[in-house]
């Protein structure tokens, strides 16, 4: 039986898959260059932050959403267990929209003003959480694609059969 949407796509067949290898990079990426940021300008101050959202428990939320941007980020670079790395991440992304981002309207770029020193830029809207969350969606639906753990362990798993 044919694929449902292969009608719609110059790819087939295993050619398909490799959809999934751009999206590993930037999403596992981008996670992973949120998480170390917090670590770098230290966690203090990201707790700070959720204190002042109203968060409860900052200093827990803090280092789990650190925990979670490092180690799911890791996880869908290298494509490994992906559905099950995305919960977590989807509950970071959904929590940075209704905290963050929603009072800032759809757009991420929010151009202010231009002057010699350069673009001026206000807060980011909900845009881009919602880029990564249909990101990881399809990761989830379609797979971790080639050159990925998930692959491997399928081969292994297939091999010792």
């Amino acid at each position: 039986m044919p694929e449902p949407f292969a009608k719609t796509s110059f790819l087939t067949g295993a050619a398909i898959a490799w959809h999934a290898l751009p999206l590993r990079l930037i999403v596992g990426f981008g996670f992973m260059e949120h998480g170390y940021a917090k670590l770098a300008r230290g966690p203090d101050a990201f707790t700070h932050v959720l204190q002042a959202l109203g968060v409860p428990l900052p200093e827990l939320f803090a280092w789990a959403t650190i925990a979670v941007e490092l180690a799911g980020g890791a996880a869908v670079l290298l494509g490994a267990f992906i559905p099950f790395a995305s919960i977590p991440m989807a509950i970071v992304l959904l929590v940075a929209i209704v905290t963050v981002h929603l009072p800032n309207g759809f757009s991420s770029i929010k151009l202010l003003s231009v002057d010699a020193a350069g673009a001026h830029f206000g807060q980011p809207g909900y845009e881009t959480d919602l880029l990564y969350l249909s990101a990881l969606l399809a990761l989830v639906l379609g797979g971790s694609g080639p050159w990925s753990l998930s692959q491997c362990f399928a081969r292994r798993r297939a091999g010792s059969r």
